[in-house]
């Protein structure tokens, strides 16, 4: 009995947690799929007519297609470049115990991103990159370093010493002891921090709302193409709102198992 009505508390706090956001995500399709003389009405309209024109209009009207290359090819490079420098930097945090510098990182994670913005955008109109892709790459970086690091410093703390100590022996150098024996053997930390900071940076807005341009403004901002002084487009809302998230959504479902798989070892430790 006891444990029935504890099974029964489990599942009704799980459908508590879980019925905010699937209803929010469910009326942000049912938007995009109304016309805006439905999205208005009052009571709201729960059975109708879908109509995909909202979908259509905003890749013939608002070119959207190219704002989803640019967020691809943005996020793809802060994570490409975050990978790159973030884990050699974990290894050596956790090689040598070097906690203050890792502190150091988590802090500059920590900073709200607005105080780094207008440095930021003096730097980079001072060097004329302002709506370049190297511009938001570099800005995205603080967000996804910084999780690569801190997502795989606890995968080398967890390498046994003896593997790279055998491989040294063996002949390998550092550096080839850490491209052959160590990376492979934390590749499951490596997807994970890989595909959150690609989400994270995907959904990044504050960063590319003040330094993108017509040539790499990313989807979260080109939203704003709806939003005029005189009128709200909320079906087009609704429709670019799902073509951001559905995409990001459908992929961090079927690489769930290995997020979860990647973060529980990451946290298991001898």
């Amino acid at each position: 009995m006891v444990k029935t009505f504890k099974s029964i508390l489990f599942y009704a706090g799980a459908v508590a947690l879980c019925l905010p956001p699937v209803f929010v995500f469910v009326w942000m399709i049912l938007t995009g799929l109304k016309t805006g003389v439905q999205n208005i009405s009052y009571p709201p309209e729960f059975i109708f007519v879908p109509t995909l024109e909202n979908f259509r209009a905003v890749f013939q009207q608002y070119n959207f297609f190219r704002y989803l290359m640019n967020s691809l090819i943005i996020a793809g490079l802060a994570t490409g470049v975050s990978l790159v420098l973030g884990l050699p930097a974990a290894y050596s945090i956790a090689k040598y115990r070097q906690g203050k510098i890792g502190i150091l990182i988590l802090v500059a994670r920590m900073t709200p991103f607005v105080s780094y913005l207008l440095p930021w955008y003096i730097i980079f109109r001072h060097l004329k990159l302002i709506d370049t892709y190297t511009a938001l790459t570099i800005t995205h970086l603080i967000i996804t370093l910084p999780m690569v690091i801190w997502l795989m410093v606890s995968f080398f703390e967890g390498m046994p010493e003896e593997l790279e100590d055998a491989a040294m022996i063996d002949g390998c150098s550092r550096l080839q002891s850490f491209l052959i024996i160590v990376l492979p053997l934390v590749r499951n930390g490596i997807a994970t921090s890989a595909i959150l900071s690609f989400i994270f940076s995907w959904n990044q807005f504050l960063f590319s709302l003040i330094l993108s341009g017509p040539k790499t403004k990313t989807v979260p901002v080109a939203v704003y193409n709806f939003i005029s002084y005189g009128k709200i487009d909320w079906a087009g809302i609704g429709a670019a709102a799902t073509l951001i998230v559905l995409p990001v959504s459908v992929f961090a479902f079927f690489v769930r198992r290995t997020i979860v798989q990647g973060l529980t070892m990451g946290a298991l430790k001898d």
